[in-house]
């Protein structure tokens, strides 16, 4: 089960990085077109938060039972945790920068909620998935950061 919930937070992390772009690529679109929000941009924002949603639920899950977060802080206690980088990254700096992430994500989201959101509500969604991608991407234990050595692209490869 552990490794399919790991496989399942990886693939996941791979359609939120798609959806992400293509909806920073349409807000970035709208805004310097001065375009209203359409359908396919909610649509798009829907996907986003519902792939980023379902993988926070499935990490947090990972965090409970898998070996890198709470099993951590619980047989080595919390301070030797935070001196070692690989421990303090999983159980908490992965952990706060994608719950952050997800923050912004629902926060763009909800710009474009309003049927009358156009150019300021395209420029806000952007920025905030902007600075989500930023997060994200400095958050996940990539396989050439020395946190996600060892560690492949899509796990099981």
């Amino acid at each position: 089960m552990l490794t399919g919930l790991i496989h399942l937070h990886s693939v996941l992390r791979w359609l939120i990085l798609v959806f992400l772009v293509i909806a920073l690529i349409r807000h970035l679109n709208g805004f310097k077109d001065k375009n209203p929000y359409s359908a396919k941009d909610r649509k798009t924002d829907l996907l986003l938060m519902i792939f980023t949603h379902t993988n926070l639920l499935v990490g947090i899950v990972l965090w409970f039972i898998g070996p890198m977060g709470l099993k951590n802080i619980n047989n080595l206690g919390m301070g030797e945790v935070m001196r070692t980088s690989i421990y303090r990254f999983f159980a908490v700096e992965h952990t706060v920068g994608m719950l952050l992430a997800v923050v912004l994500i629902t926060l763009a989201r909800s710009a474009g909620k309003p049927v009358s959101a156009g150019a300021q509500a395209h420029k806000k969604a952007f920025y905030l998935l902007l600075v989500a991608l930023l997060v994200i991407l400095v958050s996940i234990p990539w396989p050439f950061r020395e946190i996600g050595a060892g560690r492949h692209w899509l796990p099981g490869l």
